[in-house]
């Protein structure tokens, strides 16, 4: 397998980084995946310009042709699904049988949903009595992104689509660990009729993102990340006024009670914890389950759980792949060692697997925690990997108040068959985003994000136009206008 190229994408065109050598590996092998070199301020003040004259054309094309070239591109990315859900395999190490129907689609989906919306968007007219008043809904301007490296054409989508609906330039920094599907995003778009310098790429780790945050000409920051990281950005973005949206870090709860169907609520633990290895920022991994059915519900996630196949994330039988990174799997292990030496109960996995794995691999083992208590290191901190820790409750009142018992707040999933009772519960949880009976279901028509430290703003559905507009307010003098003097 040849190398990848790291590049960015700067007014129309592919072009490469001017800071020090960029390398990153296959998680499955640890073996170079792709090389190139980092955007310096240079290259991202090159590309804030490029944004900032894109911008004066495209806030002026009119919606329906916004809308023309994001359909356009949405179907450029579906038709190379196949092609692009690979380097996702590649650079995240996430499982082939995930990539090829969740990540190109999702981003397919965002664009077609806001090239939809695309036209709608309009202000309202104010009956003064005769005078009037009236809103424009304008674009915000250059919107300064950046990605994360779990879902990265993904985020790149749900960032791109809806700034561009409403008119922006975008500048698109992707994770360093994770940079390749973003220049196909850009391709995409290209392609599709967007003018030069509307969406760009730059390619780099913490001073590239730092560089983009602070240029004075980028109007907003969007940013998927950790919360230690969304609190630095901010700070800096506070410091120059800048709008942002923050999409970050949870330690979701997700309740089982005693009526709930209990296969269902396997199923929802599952893809809550082992889904892309665990790292999903919304995974719900304090399972908190009624004591009067914590034994047969334990008993069954064992079961189902031990039949996951964990291998070659090429391999379509494949169900979970390698961690992203060697600092990322040591992190998971070193939470794993922390449960252990707490007291918490490892009835599953609990270690790191190189056994009939690609050699070189960063493997861990799908892990189930039992007897944990709320004041474990593994229950109030995010791990980020294949890690479940399962607590027992007693009533509805107890397990609000424990769920809530969190500096985050991101998700939440609820499985019970009284609907009553399930409505009622996610009003009392302190979470932007919960599910009845299910759990990690994202449409793009329902709006995503959190509160607390899981961060501010929304993304998708129409919630997500608020945040890529401004109001304009203007008022309409019909008669003569009196002063007194």
């Amino acid at each position: 397998m040849s190398l990848y190229q790291i590049q960015n994408f700067i007014n129309g065109k592919k072009v490469a980084g001017s800071g020090a050598e960029m390398v990153t590996l296959n998680p499955a092998t640890n073996k170079v995946l792709a090389k190139g070199k980092e955007s310096t301020a240079a290259d991202v003040d090159a590309a804030v310009k490029a944004a900032r004259a894109g911008f004066e054309i495209w806030k002026n094309t009119p919606a329906a042709e916004r809308a023309r070239v994001l359909f356009k591109a949405a179907q450029i990315l579906r038709d190379r699904n196949d092609e692009l859900a690979l380097v996702e395999t590649r650079d995240t190490g996430r499982a082939i049988q995930e990539t090829e129907i969740v990540d190109v689609i999702s981003g397919v989906e965002c664009l077609e949903y806001f090239a939809g919306v695309a036209g709608s968007l309009s202000g309202e007219h104010i009956d003064l009595g005769g005078n009037f008043a009236y809103t424009r809904r304008e674009a915000v301007g250059v919107c300064g992104a950046i990605g994360a490296w779990n879902y990265p054409i993904q985020i790149a989508c749900w960032k791109a689509a809806p700034a561009l609906a409403c008119g922006n330039a975008v500048v698109y920094k992707p994770s360093e660990v994770t940079p390749l599907s973003a220049i196909a995003v850009a391709e995409a778009l290209q392609q599709a009729g967007l003018p030069d310098g509307v969406y760009n790429v730059v390619q780099g780790a913490r001073t590239c993102g730092a560089a983009l945050t602070e240029h004075p000409d980028v109007d907003k920051i969007s940013l998927t990340g950790s919360a230690e990281t969304g609190a630095k950005v901010a700070a800096v973005a506070a410091g120059g006024m800048k709008a942002v949206t923050m999409e970050l870090g949870g330690k979701s709860p997700m309740i089982v009670f005693e009526d709930a169907d209990l296969d269902n609520a396997v199923s929802g633990a599952q893809m809550a914890n082992f889904y892309s290895s665990g790292q999903i920022c919304s995974n719900g991994t304090r399972v908190f389950v009624h004591e009067s059915v914590a034994e047969a519900f334990i008993e069954k996630l064992i079961v189902r759980s031990k039949n996951l196949v964990l291998g070659d994330p090429e391999k379509p039988e494949t169900q979970v792949g390698p961690i992203v990174t060697k600092a990322q799997f040591d992190k998971i292990m070193s939470y794993i060692e922390a449960g252990k030496g707490e007291g918490a109960k490892c009835v599953l996995g609990g270690h790191a697997v190189s056994e009939n794995m690609p050699k070189g691999g960063l493997f861990v083992a799908p892990t189930i925690f039992t007897n944990c208590t709320d004041d474990m290191t593994i229950v109030h901190e995010e791990i980020f990997g294949p890690v479940m820790s399962v607590l027992t409750f007693k009533d509805e009142d107890e397990v609000i108040k424990r769920a809530n018992d969190t500096q985050y707040g991101l998700a939440a999933g609820v499985f019970t068959r009284d609907l009553s009772r399930g409505h009622r519960v996610v009003a009392r949880l302190e979470a932007g985003t919960c599910w009845i009976n299910t759990y990690n279901i994202t449409p793009i028509e329902m709006p995503f994000g959190g509160v607390k430290k899981s961060g501010v703003g929304r993304e998708n559905g129409r919630a997500a136009i608020e945040h890529y507009t401004r109001i304009k307010s203007v008022y309409v003098e019909t008669g003569d206008v009196e002063a007194p003097y």
